[in-house]
């Protein structure tokens, strides 16, 4: 009996997926609930298992290759014969490349050559049929609607049932983009000359750079080209986003963490036979995160339009570096747990994130994050806003120095934190104060750690 193997649904807001690797090969035998292939999507990577006991029988969907959801992505043999040749995997779509133009005989002088015609003005897709008005789309579609003005109402769906995929709409950026409130009639042609286009933006400058640069240049010497993974792209998209969308300030501070780093040596291993898992500095320092922001709650909002959200939740987004990337699992109501409680769900969030095993909404609704380079010696660093978030705080390396304590030259273990905050929701006064207030906490540590 043939069992049909679907990409899977991860989340209500997601609607396509990205087979990045196969786990096994046509031929192979698998049993019901053992991984069998990794998809990345727009929120997170995960492990599929097999919805089946049996043998792989043809793979339909090859590594690479982006589909909606619930296509058929391979097929399992539940009878588990294996006599039938292994299908071949179908290689991922690799886009043309176009031998470089040769160069002429001899070039004319800059200060010759003659202006060339403008390009012809894309032709204005058709809009597509909407449901009742509702427009079928995932939120990464939106977002890049909305960073290049673009109408979605004026977009075709190819996806299943009309669904706008990310082809759709970077096929539509593409060509030049429509405008949101732009009409689709054709125009009359101008009469007279057309003015100036517009200045680009900050994403339309990028590509065209890129275009005017020759490829050949940048490939040179020695070398070894490696694809993006999807995960990379995705992590790329969003950093770049990030900084055009956001204006960053950053501001650092110094906090003495001699008093806490006595309590956590004088209790790391009895906490560890207590409650069965170690004692990090990371608790200490989300518990610090979330006094201020119940003190300054402009840290914990996000801005949508022209109207600051402040969220009443406290959910701490922790950057989890994995082997293949970066990914920001979230501790949901940060401000009601102990330290034995955010040291577990950091345990459990990072040790699935490393396993590919977090559901979407884990890495979704963070208000407020925190990375941690000093775990890997770093002093200080001044790291990217996790948008829609309005600030970020950033740990470095925990060592002892020499400081002045009440006039005498004293060993004590200091730390750097740094905040990356969004000047358009927070001013500078409010940034210091927030992170005095994180310094205060740590250096007064009142809670009680068993």
């Amino acid at each position: 009996m043939a069992v049909d193997i679907v990409m899977p649904q991860m989340g209500e807001s997601i609607f396509e997926g990205t087979i990045t690797k196969w786990l096994k090969k046509p031929g192979d035998k698998v049993e019901r609930d053992e991984p069998l292939f990794e998809i990345s999507t727009d929120k997170v990577d995960a492990e599929i298992p097999s919805p089946s006991a049996g043998v792989l029988k043809e793979i339909k969907v090859g590594e690479g290759q982006t589909v909606p959801i619930q296509t058929v992505v391979g097929v399992i043999d539940a009878a588990g014969s294996a006599a039938a040749a292994p299908a071949q995997i179908p290689a991922p779509a690799k886009a043309p490349v176009s031998a470089p133009a040769k160069a002429p005989a001899a070039a004319a002088p800059a200060s010759t050559l003659a202006p060339q015609p403008a390009p012809a003005a894309p032709a204005v897709v058709p809009p597509a049929p909407q449901d009742g008005g509702r427009i079928h789309s995932s939120p990464l579609v939106r977002r890049l609607a909305k960073e290049h003005g673009i109408d979605l109402s004026t977009v075709p769906g190819t996806g299943a049932g009309g669904r706008i995929s990310k082809q759709d709409i970077e096929a539509v950026i593409a060509g030049g983009g429509v405008q949101a409130g732009q009409a689709a009639a054709p125009a009359a042609p101008p009469r007279t000359p057309p003015p100036p286009p517009p200045a680009a933006t900050g994403a339309q400058a990028h590509a065209a750079l890129e275009t005017a640069v020759p490829r050949e240049k940048i490939y040179f010497g020695n070398y070894e080209v490696q694809p993006m993974s999807v995960m990379r792209q995705r992590i790329a998209e969003h950093m770049v986003m990030s900084k055009h969308v956001s204006p960053h300030v950053y501001s650092v501070d110094e906090v003495d963490m001699t008093k806490v780093a006595a309590l956590r040596a004088k209790s790391k291993d009895e906490f560890e036979k207590r409650y069965e898992t170690k004692l990090t500095f990371m608790p200490f320092f989300v518990k610090a995160a979330v006094a201020g922001l119940r003190a300054f709650p402009t840290m914990n909002a996000s801005l949508d339009g022209t109207n600051v959200v402040l969220h009443k939740d406290i959910n701490i987004g922790i950057a989890v570096a994995l082997d293949w990337g970066l990914i920001v699992p979230v501790i949901k109501n940060a401000d009601e747990k102990n330290l034995l409680g955010i040291q577990r769900t950091m345990n459990d969030l990072a040790e699935r994130a490393r396993g590919k095993k977090l559901k979407p909404d884990e890495v979704q609704e963070g208000t407020f994050s925190i990375t941690n380079p000093g775990v890997f010696g770093g002093l200080f660093g001044l790291p990217v806003i996790s948008q829609p978030n309005v600030g970020i705080l950033g740990l470095g390396a925990i060592e002892k120095r020499p400081v002045v304590v009440d006039d005498a030259i004293a060993i004590r273990s200091m730390c750097y934190v740094t905040l990356s905050y969004d000047h358009r929701v927070v001013d500078g006064a409010i940034a210091h104060q927030f992170l005095h207030k994180v310094k205060e906490t740590l250096e007064n540590w009142s809670e009680p750690i068993l």
